[in-house]
């Protein structure tokens, strides 16, 4: 999901705050840290969110972990330190970290084709209209997409409605593109070689579906399921022992229910909608979305990240090389994309961070 629209949805926060210089961590009073429980706080007060998980580290140590309002509003269910939640894009990062591993065991580099690895996408052509019969008016890509900018979101993928909008963002959601209940990462996946891309490669940066496309890499490329490897490669080395594409049914009752805002100071539950927001978590789902798939609480992704801030390591298990998390870390943007503009003008972009 496009950052701007991830806030306006996240209604119910895990908020995961890294302050990582000694100087900051002086600054750090508890008056501070009282501040940020107490403006999430009003704001539950307000009607804004449902609650709050809040956790905020400095170099490996925890200054602050609470839970606020609630993760079932209905029934009147307090959040908890351990609530899980749908983490939507906060699954991007976790994907490259699982293909940016591959990549330190020397099975891709950074400027090969996509199709090098995926050839079930080699050939692809570049949108220019449809007609009214549904046909495609295409032209020749100037380059084929690259690894790199695969997850950079500039290879000239978009993303399925309602992120993008038009021919080829519906015609993503036809084949199954992000349908959890519909087809595996193996078997919708090839779909996209007979839609055309977006634009053309490097041109642009467009928030896409460029990591579930990765998801499908990490499969190919390492000859497992993509969740086993997410699960055996990453969760189990860091003991993130709440985090999957779908919820244990022993901790169903710590999964929270989703809210967004009214205009009078209500809220109106919306993981009961129609479509996406209305898969329940508690099984396992068809399609292992690298883009937007996992569920997780703020205690596991803070081993992940303060595995990153470590440069790949976290008690003794190193994750990746110093080499891929600098990659990772890196604008990556080509030199025809000056930022990623939108409502973040000046924002570069490195490999699915």
């Amino acid at each position: 999901m496009r950052p701007n629209l991830l806030s306006k949805i996240l209604f119910v926060v895990t908020a995961v705050a890294l302050f990582s210089s000694a100087q900051i961590l002086a600054d750090v009073e508890r008056a501070r840290l009282d501040a940020v429980a107490a403006d999430l706080q009003a704001r539950i007060d307000e009607g804004k969110l449902s609650g709050a998980v809040v956790m905020v580290a400095q170099e490996g140590e925890v200054l602050m972990h609470e839970a606020l309002g609630y993760q079932n509003v209905e029934d009147q269910v307090p959040m908890s330190t351990d609530t899980i939640f749908r983490i939507f894009s906060m699954t991007k990062p976790v994907t490259g970290t699982a293909l940016m591993m591959l990549w330190d065991e020397g099975k891709f580099q950074l400027d090969d084709p996509v199709e090098m690895h995926l050839p079930e996408l080699a050939g692809m052509q570049v949108f220019v209209e449809q007609n009214e019969d549904g046909s495609w008016v295409t032209e020749p890509a100037e380059h084929p997409m690259t690894v790199r900018e695969l997850m950079s979101h500039t290879g000239g993928l978009a993303y399925t409605p309602p992120l993008s909008q038009g021919p080829v963002a519906e015609a993503y959601a036809k084949a199954g593109i992000m349908n959890l209940t519909g087809a595996t990462l193996a078997e919708s996946m090839p779909a996209l070689r007979d839609i055309p891309l977006f634009y053309q490669p490097g041109s642009q940066w467009v928030y896409s579906i460029s990591v579930d496309v990765q998801g499908f890499m990490v499969e190919r490329l390492s000859g497992m399921r993509f969740g086993e490897f997410l699960e055996t490669r990453i969760f189990q080395p860091l003991g993130m022992v709440d985090t999957g594409f779908s919820v244990k049914p022993e901790n169903a009752a710590r999964l929270s229910r989703q809210y967004a805002p009214n205009n009078d100071g209500t809220l109106r539950r919306t993981d009961n909608r129609p479509g996406l927001a209305n898969f329940d978590f508690l099984s396992p789902p068809k399609f292992e979305s690298g883009g937007g798939g996992l569920t997780s609480t703020a205690t596991d992704y803070m081993k992940f990240v303060q595995m990153h801030l470590n440069d790949g390591e976290l008690n003794g298990v190193r994750i990746l090389s110093e080499a891929a998390v600098a990659q990772m870390r890196a604008n990556q943007l080509p030199k025809a994309v000056a930022n990623i503009g939108q409502l973040y003008p000046g924002n570069v972009f490195g490999l699915d961070f």
